[in-house]
């Protein structure tokens, strides 16, 4: 992020969570099936193995770069159900950030609750362990993973790719070590290869001690070596030609010095953009705000792709959204991202900043229970997300060869209310594969004893007739590996409903 790990305290939540308009998505211009296999560029679109566009639509979970040695929450929940939880509300892409201390040998993971079968699989795990298990589920529920080297020790972030303690030649043996050790894994789809580079870093100046586009060529060159399936993404720096912006946000040098690697068709350009809650710009108070914001964008990364130079990815962008400056902010970024049912993948990616809630000055779609979904952020993306990737699979699904019939498709629900003020309320509805067969779409049915109506749904489409509720999936989250799960929510009135027994169909 911009500043060190900003903070990493918990924000404290303080907006009631209010019901939203539906959340699900259109996959109009997408296909279904797009993204199997690795993937590469053409001009602005990134292509899956058989050339259909896909669009990034991801959201980062930190935590390896820290002294925690692994992802954040797992002090409070099994590692599985948030990646679960994360596939439900329509993110198809992990970003995870690392830091360089995950190779050392002394390092061990720490804070991960093992009780009542949490991450069992991860007991006694060191902390390249325990990412192999967080990258072989999520390909396994159909996420792609973009590894971000955040910062070269856990301490904080870096100005350049380098430090004294971690000199370049650790920085790019350590890429090279993650690219062998996903080679073959197309999960793991590319590497953001540093994160943030600020002043003293340059663009095309061509010290090699400050001239990032030089490292990024050095480094990239590396581990396209190793891995020559990978994705390059390369951030920007701080300042060029006297002009500046968000760290790792200013990619104005593109345009004379473009990175160029030996593997063709491998770059995206990453820029980050924030609001006020982490920092102010001259273009907050701009009386023209938020229209002058497209131009803003435009000048530092947007050219890039709208000259159709290479795909750009806006790798992080977050705010707390309690300014209003901020929501005005937030609204103007994703209309300039491109909504998936109008361009389909011929779009802006992004993986927006955070999952977690304990980033300081941006708090997360998670809130501090690291359970329930901040509806008002997550709705303001709705309009970006797109559908997810073909599950990597798993040996030991029922699915294979060995098991001609198929097996059997069935589900359970759960109904949990998140939060209940009277004259209204929200509730949870989480829906798992209990059958030997992966499922393609199911069905949850409720009745309420008294006189609630649903008011809005979002992750799910519904009819009610009378106190009956049928909820069907989006086009998102229909397909459910054996043992995985699904969730929507929504919002209803009056509350004090209580908790009604639910049904499961699936198929």
């Amino acid at each position: 992020m911009f500043r060190s790990l900003r903070r990493a305290l918990c924000a404290v939540a303080a907006a009631l969570l209010l019901p939203l308009g539906t959340a699900g998505l259109q996959s109009a211009h997408a296909a279904e099936t797009a993204g199997a296999g690795y993937w590469h560029t053409s001009g602005r679109q990134i292509l899956d193995e058989s050339g259909q566009p896909v669009r990034i639509a991801g959201i980062n979970w930190f935590g390896f770069e820290t002294g925690n040695y692994a992802v954040h929450g797992l002090w409070s929940r099994d590692y599985k159900s948030m990646i679960d939880q994360m596939k439900s509300l329509g993110y198809n892409t992990l970003r995870i950030p690392y830091s360089d201390d995950i190779f050392k040998s002394g390092t061990v993971p720490n804070s991960i609750d093992f009780s009542s079968g949490k991450n069992a699989d991860l007991q006694g795990l060191n902390s390249l362990g325990v990412l192999d298990k967080i990258v072989s589920y999520a390909g396994q529920d159909g996420l792609k993973v973009i590894l971000d080297r955040h910062r070269p020790d856990s301490g904080g972030q870096s100005a350049l790719w380098y430090t004294s303690a971690v000199p370049e030649t650790t920085w790019i043996a350590n890429l090279k070590a993650l690219a062998t050790r996903y080679k073959g894994q197309d999960t793991v789809v590319g590497i953001d290869l540093h994160n943030e580079p600020h002043d003293p870093a340059c663009w095309g100046c061509g010290d090699t001690a400050t001239d990032w586009r030089l490292a990024a060529q050095r480094a990239g060159n590396a581990v396209l070596g190793v891995n020559p399936d990978l994705l390059i993404f390369v951030e920007g720096v701080q300042t060029f030609n006297g002009v500046s912006g968000w760290w790792g946000g200013n990619l104005m040098g593109v345009a004379q010095y473009p990175v160029q690697l030996n593997v063709a068709n491998r770059v995206v350009y990453s820029a980050h953009d924030y609001a006020t809650s982490v920092a102010q710009q001259s273009w907050f108070s701009d009386p023209s705000f938020p229209a002058n914001m497209p131009g803003i964008w435009d000048k530092y990364w947007g050219y890039i792709f709208k000259q159709n130079i290479a795909p750009v990815w806006v790798g992080e962008f977050g705010t707390t959204l309690q300014s209003t400056v901020d929501q005005k902010w937030l609204a103007a970024l994703v209309s300039y991202l491109r909504p998936t049912s109008t361009y389909g993948a011929d779009s802006f990616h992004w993986t927006f900043w955070s999952w977690n809630p304990n980033s300081g000055d941006t708090g997360g779609i998670l809130k501090d229970d690291w359970q329930t979904v901040d509806t008002v952020k997550d709705g303001y993306l709705a309009s970006v997300k797109a559908p997810g990737f073909p599950s990597s699979g798993d040996p030991g699904d029922p699915g294979d060869p060995g098991d001609p019939g198929g097996g059997t498709a069935a589900c359970t629900a759960s109904y949990s209310v998140s939060s209940d003020w009277g004259s209204g309320f929200n509730a949870e509805v989480k829906v798992t594969n209990s059958g030997s067969t992966a499922l393609s779409s199911w069905k949850v049915t409720w009745t309420w004893p008294g006189s609630q109506k649903v008011t809005s749904m979002w992750n799910a489409s519904y009819t009610q007739t009378g106190s009956t509720v049928t909820a069907t999936n989006a086009s998102h989250n229909g397909a459910v590996p054996v043992g995985g799960s699904a969730s929507f929510g929504f919002g209803g009135a009056p509350g004090g409903g209580g908790v009604p027994s639910v049904s499961c169909t699936a198929a």
